[in-house]
């Protein structure tokens, strides 16, 4: 916890996220989810934190796919330029979400690069605080993701595919000292993007002002394929919650314990993006 000020988090964090990846198989089997959040809830009652069940929760399907060039100089520099197209069954919506975040272990260094847009599509500026399961069951550590997230974006109209057309919406990804007529493409090609279903299955309270939606993702390479899940939560850090250090401790030791009492159900790795560039993260 090295980011950490010993007053409460740091003062530039907006949100923390709590993420387990979860093997694949028989995710894309209804009864595997109901038994997996009746563990969760059954953990919660152990360990005394109040679970609330969100009723007649929807599963949300989206397309998701990351660009980089040909040389991957993004990766390389811990950027991450990602979209996500909604779907309403098989149609895919007229619109999707661009984020581009610079993510890395320190700090300081998510901070390199200036992710907020040049464009009049509405976006959110957003510093993550992202806790991901260590080397064993149990154990945690933090990467910290600069993001910006714009909404709306015409899906036609996205960008170019070339630097040049990407730093018209990112201007700051000019510090790359790119050509404006390289290339960019999706990682792994067209065929290498993502149907991700996401099902919200409650709020988990840590604190009065300490509210985690919790979701179970999956990503799959078509439907009943899937090739990874994802147990997340998730709450924001505002002004009022962020010296609440008995609040997020105790995020914190219910990420840790709770990998133990799901331990069959979780894969290795480190997060979904490293698994389509197929490079640790």
């Amino acid at each position: 916890m090295a980011e950490r000020k010993k007053s409460g988090l740091d003062p530039r964090i907006t949100n923390r996220e709590f993420k387990l990846l979860l093997n694949p198989e028989g995710l894309d089997r209804r009864i595997k989810i109901v038994q997996l959040q009746s563990l969760i809830v059954s953990f919660c009652q152990k360990s005394k934190v109040n679970f609330f069940h969100l009723d007649n929760a929807n599963t949300g399907l989206r397309n998701v796919y990351f660009f980089d060039t040909p040389g991957e100089h993004f990766r390389r520099n811990n950027l991450i330029l990602r979209v996500r197209e909604s779907r309403q069954n098989v149609w895919v919506d007229d619109w999707c979400e661009v984020t581009l975040k610079c993510r890395t272990p320190k700090l300081k260094s998510s901070l390199k690069f200036d992710p907020k847009p040049n464009a009049t599509h509405k976006h959110r500026l957003r510093l993550k605080e992202e806790i991901l399961r260590a080397d064993h069951v149990g154990s945690s550590r933090r990467i910290y993701s600069n993001n910006s997230i714009m909404d709306a974006v015409p899906i036609d109209k996205v960008f170019e595919r070339t630097i040049g057309g990407i730093t018209k919406y990112f201007p700051d990804l000019t510090r790359l000292a790119l050509e404006d007529d390289l290339p960019v493409r999706v990682v792994g090609g067209k065929t290498n993007k993502v149907l991700e279903a996401c099902l919200p299955i409650g709020n988990l309270s840590f604190g009065d002002g300490v509210q985690a939606h919790c979701d179970i993702g999956i990503w799959m390479r078509s439907v009943g394929d899937p090739i990874i899940g994802e147990l997340a939560y998730s709450y924001r850090v505002t002004d009022a919650n962020r010296d609440d250090l008995k609040a997020h401790r105790r995020a914190d030791k219910f990420f840790e314990q709770l990998q133990l009492a799901i331990s069959d159900w979780l894969a290795t790795g480190t997060t979904k993006t490293a698994l389509i560039y197929g490079i640790p993260e």
